[in-house]
Order: structure tokens, then sequence, then C-alpha cells
């Protein structure tokens, strides 16, 4: 999920910087310290926006420079268990494919795609079933539940793991089959009738 958080923080302005527009600093320095950032509370930070540099700072005996309290937004990502996300398959591998979902990439494992048993053809870069004969390629749009997230400490890249074996997730294509027979030829006649009537209206 996407989110807008509004924080407060300080930025010290260096004397070799006095005269210039603050809030072109702040946005400088508050740039460098959270975009791209992985935070257990925050998520993955993409994008600081709306800054308001107080123009009144301090000055702390030995450091030149001065001190301005900050309030901003970041434009965040935080993925939550059980949210179903839409993606693009952007690599597949035996064990399984990654999910571009916002800006991370998620891991959905073999044993989370379908109910079926998976083939992996390194020679087409496809993972598929043998029953069903569905692939799954690079580039295919899925729809998947969030299972596990891990963010980690420290800035690190964090981790997330995601299902398609559940009813209406997997390979957009697949969902479209599957409704379709679920809905079945009465309701697209259904469909050709109310279409019919309108159009004699």
């Amino acid at each position: 999920m996407f989110k807008l958080v509004t924080l407060e923080d300080a930025i010290r302005i260096p004397p070799e910087r006095f005269g210039e527009e603050v809030d072109n600093v702040g946005y400088e320095q508050l740039k460098i310290k959270y975009e791209g950032m992985v935070d257990e509370e925050l998520g993955y930070v993409i994008a600081v926006d709306k800054i308001k540099v107080n123009p009144f700072g301090k000055i702390i005996p030995g450091d030149g420079a001065t001190f301005h309290k900050v309030q901003f937004s970041l434009l965040t990502f935080f993925p939550k268990i059980q949210e179903v996300i839409e993606g693009e398959v952007v690599e597949i591998a035996e064990f399984g494919a990654f999910i571009r979902i916002g800006p991370v990439d998620a891991l959905l494992h073999v044993s989370q795609l379908m109910d079926d048993y998976i083939s992996y053809d390194e020679r087409q870069g496809v993972l598929m079933g043998k029953e069903t004969k569905r692939k799954l390629k690079t580039g295919d749009r899925v729809r998947v539940r969030i299972t596990a997230v891990s963010l980690g400490r420290g800035g690190g890249s964090g981790k997330i793991g995601v299902t398609a074996r559940q009813p209406f997730l997997g390979k957009i294509e697949w969902i479209r089959k599957d409704v379709e027979k679920i809905e079945g030829p009465d309701a697209e006649d259904s469909e050709d009738t109310q279409k019919a009537e309108e159009s004699k209206k």
C-alpha cells in the first residue's frame, strides 16, 4: 500500500550555503537521508515532498552551521500481510518467480503458484503446470496475496513473500478464464440480450 507520511526532522545548513533558499538545501539533505531507505515503521521510502523549513535556525557552540526544524511528507510503500496486489513478473527461476510490486520485488515460490506439479523450462524461461499446461513467464501480469513481510533493520532491502494459490489469484489471463467458467455461457447470452434491449430504447 502506498502512503503519504508527514514527519518532522532537523537539518544542518553549513556556512558555505548561507544565503541559499533554505527549502532547496533542506530538500537535498532530506532526499539523501530518506529516499531509498527501508524502515520497519515507514516501509520503503520512495520520495520526499512538501518541504517547509523553519527560516529561524539555532547555532550550537563550536559549530558554525545553523540547525533548522523541517516538516515534510514522504511517499512510502508499506506491504501488509493479506493485502492483494497486482504486479509484473520480472524474473523466472527454478524455485519461483520474482514479482515487481511497487518499488520492490516479491518472491512467488513454485509451491505457491498453483495446485499442480510445476516444471521449469530454462530454455524458454517459463514455469509450467503439468496438468493445466498453464505457463508463467517474464512480463506476465499477476495478482497475488502478500503472505510474509520482513523489512529488516539498518536499511536492508527487506523480503516479501506472496502466494497465488487461492481463488482469483495468479496470472490475470488465468483469472479471466476462471471467471468465465463460473459465469458460463448463460451470463454471456444475458449480457448480449441486455445490450440489444438498450439499443432499442
